[in-house]
Order: structure tokens, then sequence, then C-alpha cells
């Protein structure tokens, strides 16, 4: 049977996306260079948050093979890349895995073939990185192959969008690749969305998460102020989120997390700055304000225990939830870091809880307590870092001796301090 999809890169992003492909009926092979999670797979084993192992069964029987042999990339008609691009030393994408990824279609690409990037990244990316390589065999994109981007959107942990029911935004080298990479996408996404070109659709991605990146600044900027001057920014967020029009409610938090709000945004101030030699002020602005709200929470920690007669050193600090959204397992880039790390700095004794994780790998001093209700009783200080499903926030606020909620979820009183 012909493969109609490789799928590269087996992650929070390519899963999903093998995922409803299988569904719509395509012969669906997903290649990962990480012999662990291919293992994984063929067992029927999941491990990202939003699919279960029942989920990975489903695909196996809907044909879906997860392999690591390189050389299979050539029997598919389509190959989508899904390898993440963390941040580089100098701020922009570190495209290595992207680079490897397009290296292995190369030895594989076939005339007829369809090839999309849908790792975020700069704008430029498509045309400047991964089309001389995949032309460098003699096979020239738009003629004898077709090449687009399209900007994955997968939301993790979200339970009403997922790939099927997203807009999909696509964007071809030409006009044919463009109308190819919609063909595929169409047979499996509700929604499918054409862009000018690849430029174009990687530059939605980050206007997309810069939007998100700045807004979230700004509550954060006003919640240190609204604090200082007795406005409770909560009310005030509520009140304005009454007008139908013209606004969208953004909260405050401890920090950003995950991929698309503390990184990719940069790879486009990056951009910005290498090219042009001018700042994308917005970003850097943002980046500032965001990356200092962990500091900002240890500050009203310190505070907060003042009028409790505690130094924070030698307290015993709790943390509520440390991945960097509710209700998933996911920690990438989570604010709870460097807030568990500058906790410690300052002397005070970390305690976590967080359902979803069993190993904090990225703060192994930390000390895991089992029983949430039971512990925030004896820890002098808790903070709730994310509000998961699983917490009755206002039973943990009145057990607590003192509670510090940077998620607005628990009714402001004596021992409840609201960020």
């Amino acid at each position: 049977m012909a493969v109609d999809a490789v799928i590269i890169g087996l992650g929070y992003v390519g899963l999903p996306l093998a995922q409803e492909a299988t569904r719509a009926g395509k012969k669906v092979l997903g290649f990962d260079i990480n012999a662990g999670v291919v293992a994984d797979l063929g067992a029927g084993r999941s491990h990202v948050d939003d699919l279960s192992d029942g989920d990975i069964a489903e695909m196996i029987e809907g044909g879906f093979e997860a392999t690591t042999e390189e050389a299979r990339i050539g029997e598919a008609q389509v190959a989508v890349i899904c390898v993440p691009t963390p941040l580089s030393e100098d701020g922009g994408p570190d495209l290595r895995a992207v680079e490897s990824a397009v290296a292995a279609i190369a030895r594989n690409l076939r005339p007829g073939m369809l090839v999309i990037l849908e790792s975020t990244t700069y704008p430029g990316t498509t045309d400047e990185v991964v089309r001389p390589v995949l032309e460098a065999g003699g096979l020239v994109a738009g003629q004898d192959f077709h090449l687009a981007f399209s900007p994955e959107r997968i939301d993790p942990g979200n339970e009403t969008f997922g790939a099927k029911n997203t807009p999909k935004v696509v964007g071809g080298h030409t006009p044919a690749c463009t109308e190819a990479a919609a063909a595929f996408y169409g047979a499996f996404v509700d929604t499918v969305v054409r862009a000018k070109g690849t430029r174009e659709a990687e530059t939605a991605k980050l206007l997309e998460n810069t939007y998100r990146h700045i807004n979230i600044a700004l509550v954060n900027e006003m919640a240190r102020f609204c604090h200082e001057l007795g406005i409770d920014l909560w009310d005030v967020i509520d009140a304005a989120s009454s007008k139908p029009f013209g606004f969208q409610a953004f909260y405050p938090g401890p920090g950003v997390g995950g991929h698309c709000i503390p990184i990719d945004p940069n790879y486009l101030s990056h951009n910005v700055r290498a090219r042009l030699g001018y700042p994308f002020r917005f970003v850097e602005l943002a980046q500032e304000i965001n990356s200092q709200m962990p500091a900002y929470v240890v500050s009203r920690a310190q505070d907060i225990l003042n009028t409790e007669g505690k130094p924070l050193k030698g307290s015993t600090v709790l943390l509520l939830g440390v991945t960097y959204k509710p209700n998933i397992a996911d920690q990438r880039e989570s604010p709870a870091v460097p807030l568990a790390r500058q906790l410690m700095a300052k002397g005070a004794r970390v305690q976590f809880h967080d359902p979803h994780v069993q190993d904090w790998r990225s703060v192994p001093e930390a000390t895991k307590v089992a029983d949430a209700a039971a512990a925030v009783g004896e820890a002098d200080l808790t903070i709730l870092v994310q509000n998961h499903r699983e917490y009755d926030v206002q039973a943990l606020a009145s057990a607590s001796q003192v509670f510090f909620d940077t998620r607005g979820k628990a009714r402001e009183g004596e021992k409840v301090h609201r960020l």
C-alpha cells in the first residue's frame, strides 16, 4: 500500500496531525529519530497529552506506522516537517532539527512529492533554508516537486479546537504549490486558508503569537501598578469584558510558558534586527515585562510573608501546578521553574504539587508532596502557579496558612492575596 504522507517529528504537533490524516483514510507513516518514541507508539503507548493510548491503537488499526528508517520517507507522496525549533544562543530559532529533517527528505526526494514545513520559524526559512537543500539534487521546487509552509496551530489541552476544526493556513512557493498543500490538508481539516506565499504564512504564525505576547505583557504590567494603587485588576478585566466589541480579555500570571508565547515572537524580533538593523520594540518590551514576572511574584511572596512576621529565608513555600498551562503535563518554558529557583536563591524551602507531574526534572531540589490538601496547611505560604481542574482552589486557600493566588481563582480575603 502506497504511503500518502510521512509526518517527520512525532511530538505534540506531528502526532495529532497524523491522527486526523489517518482518520480520513490516509495511509500515514510517522518518522522520528527517537527510537524510544517510535517503540512506544508501535506498542500503542502515547507520549503526548492530547492523545490517549486508545487513540494510538485506533491509529495503528487505521494503518498508521511509526519508524526510524529514513529511506521510507521516499515511499510518501507528501512529507510534513513537524520538528521543534527552540531558541538558539543568539536569540533566533535553532534550526538544526529542521535542517536535519530537510536533509533526510532531500536524500529521498522524488518528482511529484509535496514537502510542507510546519515548524515555527522566521519569515524566509522555507525559501532560503529548505528550498536550496531540496533543489541541490537537481529537482526544482514548483516544477518537479511542490513546496509549502503551513504553521502549526496545535493548542495542547484545548478540548474545543484540535487539528481538524482549527483553520489551516497554507502558503506555497508557487500558486500550484499552495493548491497542492490545500488539497492535502483539505482532506481532513475543515477549513483551509490560502496565504499569498510562504513568507506570508510564516509571518502569520508569528503575528498570532506576538499579539498574545504583547497583550499578556500589558496586563502583567497593569497587575503591578494596580496592586500598588489598591485596584482589583481581575474585577477590572471582568468589567471591561462586558463590552461586546473591541475588547478581548487577557489575564496576568506568574510568567509565560510553552513554545508559542515566550519563544516564537523572538524569531520575528531577531529577524528584524538581523535583516533591517533596528528593533521590534513591542516584542522586546513584552519579553522584558513577561520575563520579570517570576521575580515580581517572589517579591510579592516576600512581602506577604513579612506581614505574617516571617522571613522568606527558611520558610516553606508550596507551589501548586508547575506546568506551563492547566490540565496538561507539558512543562516547556514553564514560569514555575524560574519562580522556584529564585525562591530557593532567597533561602526558601520549595515544595511542589502537580497532579500531572511525577518528576519535576527542571527543579530536582524541590520536594514533591503527595497530598495538596494536607500540604497547604503545613506550608508557610502556598502559591497557586497553575490552576489545574483537579484543584478546588477555594478549599485549598481556606485550608492554607497564607495563599497567594497568581491566577485570580480564589476570593480575596484575610489570608488570600491575589496577583
